[in-house]
């Protein structure tokens, strides 16, 4: 199993040592980087995919607000965990408006903070599988009838003919036309009869 990618951002040295050296330990064993500043974490964002960020708020230059939005910019399905050691509740609802999966106040217990990691990924799991479920049209395999989102109440969705779809469902007006291929397929059939 892969191992979860974690960033870790603080201007705190001591804090960032401290968590990597327990998120690193046994049994937890993530892949863990470190970042010392909100501009070297977005330096490190676009190094590969990170499953979670966890950010100080309150860092000189950029700070954790910032970090937060680029993340949720450039790669939606990564979690940020906000840390602070300011019990504002102002700060926690504008970082949960603007994306953070999670807000803790610093310094924070483990054994919750590997609690509240363990909810980001679950979420971020679902997360994964909507987006891939909604990039996958149902077709029949055999009538070519595509299968609508709506259900009837009792749990089963209807089925519609390609034309139906695109103009009950997704809106779009049909024009009726003939293709090169199918017109020669066809006068081929009329010649031949």
């Amino acid at each position: 199993m892969e191992k979860k990618s974690i960033l870790l951002v603080d201007d705190e040295q001591l804090i960032l040592d401290s968590l990597a050296r327990e998120l690193t330990s046994a049994p937890h064993d993530f892949d863990v980087a470190v970042a010392s500043s909100g501009e070297e974490a977005l330096a490190k964002l676009h190094e590969r995919f990170w499953h979670l960020v966890i950010t100080d708020l309150l860092m000189p230059g950029i700070d954790g607000l910032q970090v937060l939005q680029e993340v949720k910019r450039a790669s939606p399905q990564t979690m940020v965990i906000i840390l602070t050691g300011y019990a504002d509740m102002e700060a926690a609802i504008d970082a949960l408006r603007l994306g953070a999966d999670d807000f803790l106040q610093k310094p924070c217990d483990t054994e919750e903070l590997l609690f509240r990691m363990s909810n980001c990924f679950v979420k971020q799991d679902l997360l994964i599988k909507v987006n891939l479920y909604e990039n996958i049209l149902p077709v029949c395999c055999f009538c070519k009838k595509i299968r609508g989102e709506a259900s009837d109440g009792q749990g089963k969705s209807q089925w519609y003919s390609l034309e139906e779809y695109l103009r009950q469902v997704q809106g779009v007006n049909v024009s009726h036309g003939c293709c090169p291929d199918c017109f020669q397929l066809h006068m081929a059939n009329i010649d031949s009869a």
